[in-house]
């Protein structure tokens, strides 16, 4: 069970290492009932903290009140004070106080308040104060948000450590609304931080017969077999070397790993080994034939086509 457990966070940290998520603020929203509003975290609202990214995910964090939040086709879920939904894929989003009322465009509101920072919007009756941020990230292909629903939700407070986590967040909106200095920072980290842990407790939460990334990642040895290639994505790993390392058949790990993770462990070792030369491409001045290397290639000519087929571009370009 220990070693699952690392074995589980060593590849969901080197992921989330990899596709470097950025957290940020925008909003610091006040609602009073009855209100509904329906949007997304738009490119211009984040413009200000980096620059477009590859992918978004929102998320709001309830300071105070409650709010019902929903998803196209799906039953809206109550998030109260104390709790953050994420929404993994940066769907449209209704947030309302009550359902069946008349929604509208979060933009408008935006528009209509203060200005990106503060705003103030409903009909004067029960309050539901919230921060509305961000997780941004450069990379195109993240196995984690792709494995994930389309809303997420945490209960901070009962989390390890929640109740600081909670008292921290909250002060920190206290100071974004006053404008204080380095606030929108201590809100990011602590974002950053909460997705991690929304992530793991939805992993403990999965069915037994759930299959995915996230259900590779809790099993022994497909657990074990990604925290190797994430950790070693230069070794000359075969799906027999895989297989001889967790104590299976190759035929036996083939197959439950396609199962779990739905393509075969070459395939989805190439596509690791890809997002990592990505990475080093944007992070330092290696040249690419270093970087080939460092990925588990001898042949600078045999990572460039490999590049060029997973990324879309050659390394120079990209």
């Amino acid at each position: 069970v220990l070693f699952r457990s690392i074995a589980t966070m060593d590849a969901l940290s080197d992921v989330l290492r990899v596709v470097r998520l950025t957290g940020g603020v925008f909003l610091d929203a006040r609602f009073t009932a009855p209100w509904s509003v329906a949007g997304k975290v738009e490119p211009e609202e984040i413009r200000a903290f980096m620059e477009r990214p590859a992918h978004v995910i929102g998320f709001h964090y309830v300071v105070s009140g409650r709010m019902l939040v929903s998803v196209r086709g799906r039953a809206p879920i109550e998030v109260k004070a104390g709790e953050i939904v994420l929404t993994p894929r940066n769907d449209v989003h209704t947030l309302a106080s009550a359902p069946n009322l008349v929604t509208v465009p979060a933009a408008v509101i935006v528009a209509e308040g203060a200005g990106i920072g503060a705003l103030e919007h409903g009909g004067g009756g029960e309050e539901t104060h919230m921060v509305c941020g961000y997780l941004g990230s450069e990379c195109q292909s993240n196995p984690v948000v792709a494995a994930l629903p389309a809303l997420l939700t945490l209960n901070v407070a009962a989390t390890s450590g929640g109740a600081w986590i909670a008292e921290s967040f909250a002060f920190a909106a206290k100071q974004l609304a006053a404008g204080a200095a380095g606030a929108s920072t201590i809100i990011s980290k602590l974002s950053e931080l909460m997705f991690v842990e929304a992530v793991r407790q939805h992993i403990d939460s999965l069915a037994p017969e759930e299959t995915g990334w996230l259900a590779g990642l809790r099993d022994p040895a497909i657990g074990k077999a990604l925290a190797l290639m994430h950790t070693e994505p230069n070794r000359d790993w075969t799906a027999d070397a895989l297989a001889a390392e967790v104590n299976l058949s190759r035929s036996a790990f083939a197959e439950r790993f396609s199962c779990l993770v739905s393509q075969p462990p070459m395939k989805y070792l190439t596509n690791w080994r890809m997002q990592v030369a990505a990475h080093k491409l944007r992070e330092n001045r290696s040249t690419i034939s270093q970087i080939a290397y460092d990925v588990g290639y001898e042949s600078e000519a045999a990572f460039t086509r490999a590049f060029r087929r997973e990324m879309g571009a050659p390394p120079a370009t990209w």
